[in-house]
C-alpha cells in the first residue's frame, strides 16, 4: 500500500508540474502573440474603428482594401525587391565567408590564432552605433552613397556567425581530416565536400540569422539611401507616418505584408534552425 501510495503521489506531483508549465507556456506565448493580433486586426479596420474607445479587438467592419490601398501607396513593389536583394546578397557573401573563417579558426593552426579570435570576439563589444559615424564617411569617400554597394559590402562578415560556426565545426572530429588527406584530398575540398555538408544545419541557421537581419535593417538603410528607389520595406513603412498623423490601418497592413516573408522562411527552416542550436550547445 506504501508503494502505491508513493506511487500516486508521483504522478499526481508531476501531472501538476506539467500543467503548471503548460499554463505558464501558454501565458508567455499569450503574451507574445497580443502584438501580432492586435497588428492583423487593426489591418482590417476603417479609420473610426482604429482610433474607437474603447478600443476594438475585433473589427465592426472588415476593410480588406486597406492591404490594396497601403501597396499602392508607396512604391511597395520596388521596397520588396530592394529588401530582397540587399538581403540575398548579403546573407550569399556572408556565408561564404563564414564558412572560410570559421574553418580557419577551427581546424588550421597558424601563428596568433587564438589571440586574433579573441580580438574578433572583442568587436562584439562595440555598439553599433558607434560605428555609424565612421563607416558614413567611409561610404561617402567611396561615393557609394545611394547605392547598392553602401547596403551590402559592409554586412558581408558577422563575428557572432563566425563564432557560431567555429563552435560547430570544433565539434567535429579532427580524424575526418586525417583520413581524407590520406585519399589526397586538399583543403579547400575537405571544407567544401564534408565539412559544409556536415555542418548544414549551423550554415542555415547562419543564413536564416543574416536574411532577417538584413530584411529588418532600418538605420543604416535610412542614412545611407537618399531616392525612394533605393530604400526598402523597413524604411518604406514611414510613409504612412506624416506631420498631419498616422495611417495606423494602412501601416500595420503594409507590416503584415513586411512580415511574411520572414515568417515563411522561419516555418520552412526551423528544423534546421533548432537543430543548430542544439547540437552546438551539447558541445
Amino acid at each position: 500500500m506504501a508503494a502505491v501510495r508513493s506511487t500516486r503521489y508521483y504522478v499526481y506531483r508531476e501531472s501538476t508540474i506539467r500543467v503548471l508549465l503548460y499554463l505558464l507556456l501558454f501565458a508567455g506565448a499569450a503574451v507574445m502573440l497580443l502584438p501580432f493580433v492586435w497588428m492583423l486586426t487593426t489591418s482590417l479596420k476603417t479609420s473610426a474603428g482604429v482610433l474607437s474607445m474603447p478600443p476594438q479587438w475585433i473589427p465592426t467592419e472588415w476593410k480588406w482594401s486597406n492591404y490594396i490601398v497601403a501597396w499602392h501607396t508607396s512604391p511597395f513593389g520596388r521596397y520588396f525587391f530592394n529588401s530582397f536583394f540587399m538581403s540575398g546578397m548579403t546573407t550569399i557573401g556572408e556565408v561564404i565567408l563564414t564558412i572560410l573563417a570559421a574553418y580557419a579558426f577551427a581546424k588550421m593552426k597558424f601563428l596568433g590564432r587564438n589571440a586574433l579570435f579573441t580580438l574578433l570576439l572583442g568587436t562584439l563589444m562595440i555598439p553599433g552605433q558607434m560605428l555609424l559615424v565612421p563607416n558614413f564617411v567611409t561610404i561617402s569617400r567611396l561615393g557609394w552613397i545611394d547605392t547598392y554597394q553602401a547596403l551590402i559590402i559592409p554586412w558581408l562578415a558577422s563575428v557572432f556567425a563566425i563564432f557560431l560556426l567555429r563552435q560547430f565545426f570544433r565539434s567535429l572530429p579532427d580524424e575526418l581530416w586525417d583520413s581524407a588527406r590520406m585519399d589526397g584530398c586538399g583543403r579547400f575540398r575537405f571544407l567544401w565536400r564534408i565539412m559544409v555538408p556536415l555542418a548544414k544545419p549551423a550554415i542555415v541557421t547562419v543564413a536564416i540569422l543574416k536574411f532577417i537581419g538584413g530584411w529588418n535593417a532600418y538605420l543604416w538603410v535610412l542614412v545611407m539611401t537618399n531616392s525612394e528607389l533605393m530604400r526598402t520595406v523597413p524604411v518604406g513603412l514611414v510613409s504612412f507616418s506624416s506631420e498631419v498623423g498616422t495611417q495606423y490601418e494602412l501601416l500595420m497592413a503594409a507590416s503584415v505584408l513586411a512580415i511574411l516573408p520572414i515568417l515563411i522562411l522561419y516555418f520552412f527552416t526551423q528544423k534546421q534552425f533548432i537543430k543548430s542550436f542544439a547540437r552546438t550547445g551539447i558541445k
